[in-house]
């Protein structure tokens, strides 16, 4: 199938809209009839998740040399309260931490540079065959998607923040390399056949270009892929006399519905969410003002304040949640993880976008917050707790990892 291009009106959202909060576990707030529970707590390196079926849930992990007992894969058990029953159990060394997912009855799970695949006999917790290879030779870590046809779509960022000569002087003004040599080996999505093994990188179909760095993947039935990609950072420090601070914050983080070759315009434009415009990038002669015209560039379909940093993105496909929720994405905002209180400081929540069938998106919306513990900690260092992972149980609930403790939410409505 041939997805085609689809140009929707961008929905700036500089600053979420709130609705009213009720306190919940650990300070979280949440839409009115929304309540969480911690489903349990995995160790400081949890990011996504993905569940077999209604009682068994995967989760995996990075960073595995910090916490070398929390390394691979968990597997747990879930009881009738939702909550982890019995001891977790690890396998296997991947620790991607942004590819995990069932498809066919298999577990995908990615490593810094393979995606594997995991199969189970028969209901075993942990898989007692070794794991195939599916994709391997991948530039960096990857997220990974399938369509309704079984076709795998594998996201690659670019090798930094921008595209420069590594070798410039140190303090000097970026320049930068025209044309990207990332831009045929890495910072796009490639397409592959989801069911065999044994493939190559280099094999892959060319489907999408124009990444800076993107975790956030997930393929809305009926209408197509969507992403949620990460902006650049730091312009209004390199460029202090093109680009103020406040241009910086516009500077978006943006989701977008991804159709065959299509361009997200990294490095060479960003997408500036207070003027809903496309800027040409200051290292490619870029003013701070500059529109971009050409229309081989993607129009985002919902825009972000800069640094929010989406890391995982869900379409409710459940029918729990009121139907307002039906069918939008829920979307992980980990939060800059620098330390600069009092700057940008937002992210560390979940977000919602509505996304009709058609595929447009409607205005974004704060869902949860708090998760950080206060305007104090909305920082890298100090935040309690951050979001990476957003799924959709089969118990309809939405459920929400975090990389600080390692801990799992589950939201439910009305009960």
């Amino acid at each position: 199938m041939k997805i085609l291009v689809t140009a929707l009106a961008a929905s700036s959202m500089l600053a979420l809209a709130a609705p009213a909060f009720a306190a919940e576990p650990d300070g979280l707030t949440l839409p009115p009839g929304f309540h969480a529970t911690v489903v349990g707590d995995f160790g400081n390196a949890v990011r996504h998740m993905a569940f077999r079926d209604a009682s068994t849930l995967y989760v995996s992990t990075d960073r595995p040399s910090k916490d070398a007992a929390n390394a691979g894969i968990i597997a747990v058990r879930l009881g009738k309260d939702h909550k982890i029953a019995g001891e977790p159990q690890h396998f296997s060394t991947v620790d991607n931490g942004t590819s995990i997912l069932f498809h066919d009855g298999a577990l995908y799970a990615g490593s810094a540079d393979t995606i594997y695949r995991f199969k189970f006999a028969g209901k075993e917790l942990v898989p007692t065959a070794a794991p195939e290879t599916v994709v391997s030779n991948i530039p960096r870590r990857s997220a990974v998607a399938f369509d309704n046809k079984g076709q795998m779509y594998v996201a690659v960022g670019g090798s930094g923040n921008m595209c420069v000569d590594p070798g410039a002087p140190k303090g000097s003004i970026p320049v930068g390399i025209n044309p990207c040599p990332d831009m045929n080996t890495r910072a796009g999505i490639w397409r592959f056949d989801g069911a065999k093994p044994g493939q190559k990188f280099q094999e892959g179909e060319h489907f999408a270009t124009g990444i800076r760095d993107l975790n956030a993947i997930a393929w809305k039935p009926g209408v197509g892929l969507y992403t949620v990609m990460y902006g650049r950072d730091a312009t209004e420090k390199n460029w202090p006399n093109l680009v103020s601070a406040a241009d910086g914050n516009n500077i978006a983080d943006e989701m977008f519905l991804v159709g065959k070759d299509a361009d997200m315009g990294w490095p060479y434009t960003y997408w500036d969410g207070a003027k809903k415009v496309r800027l040409k990038a200051p290292e490619y002669g870029g003013d701070g003002k500059t529109v971009v015209t050409d229309m081989k560039y993607a129009t985002p379909v919902a825009a972000f304040t800069a640094h929010v940093a989406p890391q995982d993105v869900a379409f409710y496909t459940a029918s729990q949640f009121p139907a307002e929720y039906r069918g939008g994405a829920f979307i992980a905002f980990h939060g800059a993880g620098g330390d600069d209180t009092g700057t940008n400081d937002v992210g560390y929540s979940v977000a919602f976008v509505p996304v009709d069938k058609s595929g447009k998106a409607g205005t974004p919306k704060l869902f949860a917050d708090g998760f950080a513990g206060g305007k104090e900690n909305r920082n890298g260092k100090k935040a309690n707790f951050r979001p990476t992972g957003v799924t959709v149980g089969p118990d309809g609930a939405l459920y929400v990892s975090d990389s600080q403790k390692g801990r799992i939410w589950r939201i439910s409505y009305g009960k």
